[in-house]
């Protein structure tokens, strides 16, 4: 758009600008969604739909029901990012804006995706849990529910991640395991390959919430990244940060394992946004 557009939406446009006290520049507005290092827009089950809010004032709220949503950028134009979990199922969504006293609906719709699966046979003792082991899992689903449910301020500046760790990434993330014909959960992380013992650095600047052993996961260190993004490393071999701790994007948190239910040493890094678990390959800056 330029000062002579005649398009008659282009009165309206102005105006928005002026209300959040802007000059009408033009290219500002073209800029839309796809402005800024945010994660890519792949809307389906798994993954990040960015749904542009147009230039405010003051940073929107947006809610999916009644999720709050991580909103990005400036006065120029604000972007929601809506985390799509992965039992979501394809066809039209929307979420809720707030600006002041004013609410409105934009709506999105959620394509179709198949992940890959995976039949194994094995020996019943190694999926059938013992009681014990049930009522250990049990209390650590618990305490990461609540781990998951954390949010605080939005973050500042780019979302963009790097890899928690060099090696091999696999495209595991969405894999539906059949063990004995039996299904399993979805992976919800991308496994990358990498020797015991190397270390493990933060994706993007967070404080860690979370720090532990647990049955399936191992070592697992969780990381807070704002509004509702955090990011998990299991399996660690060690851990080399505590809960509270602020750690820069590049700094070290632990070390690559075997813990907890694996077959060989490898990092298992988790990006969860507004409570549901997303393809980190949206989000690596590679």
């Amino acid at each position: 758009m330029n000062h002579d557009d005649p398009k008659p939406t282009a009165p309206t446009r102005r105006s928005l600008l002026a209300a959040a006290g802007l000059a009408c520049v033009g290219p500002v507005w073209a800029q839309s969604a796809d402005r800024g290092p945010w994660p890519q827009d792949e809307r389906v089950p798994g993954g990040v739909a960015r749904i542009a809010l147009g230039p405010a004032p003051e940073r929107p709220q947006a809610f999916a029901d009644d999720m709050p949503l991580l909103v990005v950028g400036d006065m120029i134009a604000w972007t929601a990012l809506v985390g799509i979990a992965l039992a979501a199922k394809p066809g039209p969504e929307a979420i809720r804006v707030r600006q002041g006293d004013a609410v409105h609906e934009l709506a999105y719709t959620i394509a179709p995706k198949r992940y890959a699966e995976q039949h194994l046979k094995v020996a019943p003792r190694t999926v059938d849990l013992s009681p014990e082991d049930l009522a250990r899992y049990e209390r650590e689903r618990k305490h990461q529910d609540g781990v998951i449910a954390t949010r605080s301020a939005p973050p500042a500046g780019r979302l963009a991640m790097r890899p928690p760790v060099p090696g091999k990434r696999s495209d595991s993330f969405g894999k539906r395991r059949f063990f004995n014909g039996q299904p399993r959960n979805p992976h919800s992380g991308m496994d990358i390959a990498a020797a015991s013992g190397t270390p493990v650095v933060a994706p993007l600047a967070g404080t860690v919430i979370d720090t532990g052993d647990y049955f399936f996961n191992g070592n697992t260190v969780w990381l807070d990244h704002g509004g509702g993004l955090l990011s998990m490393m299991c399996h660690l071999s060690r851990i080399d940060a505590t809960v509270g701790t602020p750690l820069a994007a590049g700094e070290r948190l632990g070390r690559v394992g075997a813990t907890g239910r694996v077959t060989g040493p490898h990092l298992h890094w988790g990006v969860v946004l507004n409570r549901a678990s997303v393809d980190p390959a949206l989000f690596l800056d590679v």
